[in-house]
This record gives C-alpha cells, sequence and structure tokens, in this order.
C-alpha cells in the first residue's frame, strides 16, 4: 500500500482511491486510515460459510465474498463507471494509472465501435512476464485468457458478473473462472508485455504455491511511458487480428525437437507449432513458461498463440494446431 500511495497522491483527485478491509481487526483499520486521500470501507460478514467441497478452505468462500461485496459497493452506491481492482500484496510501476487510463480510452472506443463488447476486462499483469521473457515496455496484447492481478472492468460487464460471482475464491481466480468460456462469451482481454503490477505475496491465502518458479522474477515495468502519446489503435478488434497474423507469418518456423537451442540459432522471431496440449506443455516446459491450460486455453494465448521473448528481444511464438486458420493464414513460408 506504501507503494501504491507513492504513485497515487500526485494523481488522487482523477483516481479516487478505496481501501476496502474484509474483518474487523482495528490494526488492520488503523493501519488504512493512516494513508491520505483514501476513503475506507469494511466488510463484516457474520454469515456461517459451509465449505461445498472437501479440502476446501474457508478463506476461499470469505475472499469471493469480500469481491462481491467490494465491487457491489463501488459499481452501484458509489456509481463509478470503471473500477480497477488491486490487492493487498502487490506492488505498482510509475506509469500504472496512465496505462489504466489509456485503457479505459480504449475501452470506450470498443463499446462505440463493436455492437457487442468484444474487450472484457483490462490486466496489468503478463502470466509470462518473468524477466527472461520480457523486452518491451511499450507493448500490449489481446488474449484470450484472463490474467487478473491488477485488473480493470467496466460496470456493464459487472452488471453480467455480479449475479452469478462465484462461492469460492478458487472458482473465479486461482482457477480463472473469469476465463470460462460460459463468462468471457469470447470476448478478450488486454495484457501488458511487462507487467504494471509485482505480486510479493508469498504466504497468501494461496500458501505461496508457485511464487519462487513464477511470480518471484516477475518483471515489474521500470519506464515511465507517456501512454498519452501512444497510439493504440492496433488493438482494436478490427485491427488486431491482422497485425498480430503479420507477426506470426513473418516468424521463422522451427520443426523438429530442441527447440531453444534452435531458437538461439536464429537471427529475429521464430514459430513453432505444437500438435496438442501435452505438446505444448513439453515445449513450454523447455523455455521455462507457464505449462497451464483453462478450459482449452494456455495461459497468454491469443487464438492459440502463446507469444514471449526469450533472453533478448526476440519474439518466440507457440502455434496451435488451428491457430494459422484463425488469424486467417492459410499457408505458412
Amino acid at each position: 500500500m506504501i507503494d501504491i500511495d507513492k504513485y497515487h497522491c500526485s494523481v488522487a483527485p482523477k483516481y479516487p482511491l478505496f481501501i476496502s478491509q474484509d474483518g474487523s481487526d482495528s490494526n488492520v483499520k488503523n493501519k488504512a486510515l493512516s494513508f491520505d486521500q483514501i476513503t475506507y470501507l469494511q466488510h463484516l460478514d457474520t454469515e456461517a460459510i459451509r465449505t461445498e467441497r472437501p479440502g476446501e478452505l474457508i478463506a476461499y468462500y470469505k475472499i469471493a465474498r469480500h469481491y462481491k461485496w467490494a465491487l457491489d459497493e463501488l459499481f452501484y452506491k458509489c456509481n463509478f463507471s470503471r473500477v480497477i481492482i488491486l490487492e493487498d500484496d502487490m506492488e505498482i510501476a510509475p506509469d500504472f494509472f496512465e496505462y489504466f487510463e489509456a485503457a479505459a480510452n480504449l475501452l470506450d472506443k470498443d463499446r462505440h465501435v463493436s455492437y457487442f463488447l468484444s474487450i472484457m476486462a483490462v490486466s496489468s499483469w503478463n502470466d509470462n512476464g518473468q524477466k527472461q521473457f520480457v523486452h518491451d515496455p511499450y507493448v500490449l496484447y489481446r488474449s484470450d485468457f484472463f490474467p487478473g492481478l491488477g485488473w480493470m472492468l467496466l460496470r456493464t460487464t459487472w452488471d453480467e458478473l455480479s449475479p452469478k460471482w462465484p462461492k469460492a475464491y478458487p472458482s473465479c481466480f486461482s482457477l480463472h473462472w473469469l476465463i470460462l468460456k460460459e463468462n468471457h462469451k469470447g470476448r478478450q482481454f488486454i495484457r501488458p508485455e511487462v507487467c504494471r503490477t509485482y505480486n510479493f505475496g508469498e504466504h497468501g491465502s494461496s500458501l505461496g504455491q508457485f511464487f519462487s518458479q513464477y511470480l518471484e522474477p516477475i518483471k515489474l515495468n521500470d519506464v515511465n511511458v507517456n501512454w498519452k502519446t501512444m497510439d493504440l489503435s492496433y488493438l482494436m478488434e478490427g485491427n488486431y487480428l491482422k497485425y498480430f497474423a503479420n507477426l506470426v507469418q513473418n516468424a521463422t518456423p522451427l520443426y523438429g525437437n530442441d527447440f531453444v537451442l534452435k531458437a538461439n540459432n536464429v537471427k529475429g522471431d521464430v514459430r513453432i507449432q505444437y500438435k496438442d496440449q501435452a505438446d505444448f506443455e513439453n515445449i513450454a516446459r523447455q523455455f521455462g513458461i507457464f505449462e497451464e491450460w483453462k478450459d482449452g486455453i494456455p495461459r497468454a494465448a491469443y487464438k492459440g498463440v502463446v507469444v514471449f521473448r526469450y533472453l533478448t528481444s526476440k519474439c518466440v511464438y507457440l502455434v496451435g494446431p488451428d491457430s494459422l486458420k484463425h488469424l486467417g493464414l492459410t499457408t505458412s513460408r
């Protein structure tokens, strides 16, 4: 929170900051109230919790209830049209607020251009945002996979999600509830290449799972990007497919095995076709990126393609069996 306050104080009138506490711990409340230019909310839930599955933690239910209550408060009582959600174990980048302001403009344009919203939410997180896999702080992507960990959504989207919000936390975030097809309905998510948040919560409710391998090495952006001068029109639904397809098509295809060695021996971007989930996991393991899929989608994927940098500015594209067809590419060079 100290880190967030450092960057928030100069923009407080534009970005009202709320701290929502779950429970009645007086030390937490006093700490929250010690910060300037914040509005304090307190969620006091006395309803008994009955877990639905063996081994579930009550904490997961408490977190889910708190999320829903806080978002209902902000959207329906405070009447905000959009909200950025951060957890208390996050640091933010110096351009965090400017990034989301630019993203808000993108959401507004998407709403006016598309009959249906094509963007469900904007995230400040890249699941493959570890230091060795990122390079360019100016690049953003569309993704079919919800990254979470610092994200913004519109009230119109919350109107849809609030009535069916899941009862337990693993169902909505650690298992990526928003990535389920029944919830995103074909809409996508905006994510950066270089993360605008850093999660330091090794000992939270998820018991530090994957922290040392995937969270601790995350690169937090340290470049103060002037987002007001950035042209983000390439991210509009009508432009992005062609833009991304061109990147994939221009990458050098690799075949066979030993993909890490082959990628290192090629100048410029490369692409690697995977046959199925097991094949993807094998290739991902070679490079060290996330292997996980949810609801048939790899983390950070767009049209089945997962892109990451490898040690340099080189882009590696892991391309699904149907990705070229979905990108409108009938042949590969």
